[in-house]
């Protein structure tokens, strides 16, 4: 599967934004999908996850503000942001693994390029 992340860009602190997780390929149902992301000078860190059953898990930082998502029809997965605060600025990318959802960034397989999310004011 071939993933393309897109929708990111230049928002406010309290603003909203949602990025989406285009894929390519066969058998896309199957696969758990996750958002990872990385600011300047840190570690890659996971976001949140949307299982092939469309149950979800999210990291404690972003949990109650962003909602992860997927149209199985389109294949595509959403990342809805909201509430966003100067330290979710980062580079976003999505992964994609044949198994259940991991926070393990090694698990996964299948990635895209990033697409970068700037909260500033």
């Amino acid at each position: 599967v071939q993933l393309q992340a897109s929708g990111g860009g230049l928002v406010q602190p309290g603003g909203s934004l949602r990025l989406s997780c285009a894929a390519s390929g066969s058998k896309f149902t199957h696969y758990a999908i996750s958002w990872f992301r990385q600011a300047p000078g840190k570690e890659r860190e996971w976001v949140a996850c949307v299982a092939s059953d469309e149950s979800t898990s999210y990291a404690d930082s972003v949990k109650g503000r962003f909602t992860i998502s997927r149209d199985n029809a389109e294949m595509t997965v959403f990342l809805q942001m909201s509430s966003l605060e100067p330290e979710d600025a980062a580079d976003y990318s999505c992964a994609a693994d044949w198994a259940d959802c991991t926070e393990v960034a090694s698990n996964y397989v299948y990635w895209g390029r990033g697409t970068l999310v700037t909260v500033s004011s």
